[in-house]
Formats: C-alpha cells, sequence, structure tokens
C-alpha cells in the first residue's frame, strides 16, 4: 500500500471517529444522570460496552469509506459517498436527539430513519465494493438493536 492509500485510509477512520466524538458530546454528560434514571428492558446492554463497539464500529465505517474513496472515479461511488455523509450525520443526529434532548420518541423516529438510510449506503456500496457493504454490516445489525432498545426505552417512560 502505498503512502497516499495509507493517509487516506487513517483519514477516511478519523473523520468515522470524529462522528463518534461529535454524538458523545451529547452522550457523555447524560449517562451517568438522565439515562442511569431510566427504565431499560431486560436486554439492555452494559453501558461499558457502548464505548468499544462503537470504536470498532466507526473504524470498521471508515474502512468501508476508504474503500469507497478508493473508488472515487466511478460516478456511482460519488454518489454513494454522499449516503454515507448522510447517515453518518443523522448518526450524531440520532446522539443529540435521544441524549442531549433526552426525547426517546424524537430519537426512535430518527433512528428508523437512519437503519434505513445506513440499509440505503450498503446497498449502493454493494454495486461498487462487496467489502465496503459487508463492513458495514455490524454497523447496522448494532443500530437495529440500538433501535428496539430506543423503542423500549421510549415505551418504559412515557
Amino acid at each position: 500500500m502505498d503512502r497516499m492509500k495509507i493517509v487516506k485510509l487513517i483519514a477516511a477512520i478519523v473523520i468515522c471517529q470524529l462522528a463518534g466524538v461529535i454524538g458523545s458530546i451529547s452522550t457523555m454528560s447524560s449517562i451517568p444522570t438522565w439515562y442511569a434514571t431510566l427504565q431499560k428492558p431486560n436486554f439492555s446492554p452494559p453501558n461499558w460496552l457502548f464505548g468499544p463497539v462503537w470504536i470498532t464500529l466507526f473504524t470498521l465505517m471508515g474502512i468501508s469509506l476508504y474503500l469507497m474513496w478508493d473508488q472515487i472515479e466511478k460516478k456511482e461511488a460519488k454518489r454513494s459517498l454522499v449516503i454515507f455523509g448522510i447517515q453518518l450525520v443523522l448518526n450524531i443526529f440520532w446522539s443529540v436527539l435521544f441524549f442531549g434532548f433526552r426525547s426517546p420518541f424524537y430519537a426512535f423516529i430518527e433512528i428508523i430513519i437512519l437503519w434505513l438510510s445506513i440499509a440505503f449506503t450498503i446497498f449502493k456500496f454493494y454495486k461498487i465494493s462487496r467489502n465496503a457493504a459487508l463492513l458495514l454490516i455490524p454497523y447496522i445489525a448494532w443500530v437495529s438493536v440500538a433501535t428496539i432498545l430506543n423503542y423500549y426505552i421510549w415505551i418504559l417512560n412515557p
């Protein structure tokens, strides 16, 4: 791998990790306070698990982004990268709605849109890079669990 490709790979991972950092600004102060007081379903993962999972997922997203960036000369790849960017912004926005605004209802609506945008991203990526698409499967799986968890938190905390 040449030096420019390594720089692009690192940049892609950093971009995705920055999305996580931005989202965590809303999250961190709410976890020991507001989130701790919420009723949660019995399948709710322990709080310590979320950090390592998201760091891993953002890394996989970054590698996926790099694989698509490497195909940028293809018109379809450019469109797919825009869709990827939209889902990344939606990812951040969910944290703002759920933890920042403390609104499980609006966050639930938003996470459904996020899930659909991830699915669309995977579909578009698959046409260009099967590996880029497959790297996003753990992400949509985790967001699926988060969607169910978000739903139950909304229902359990009227």
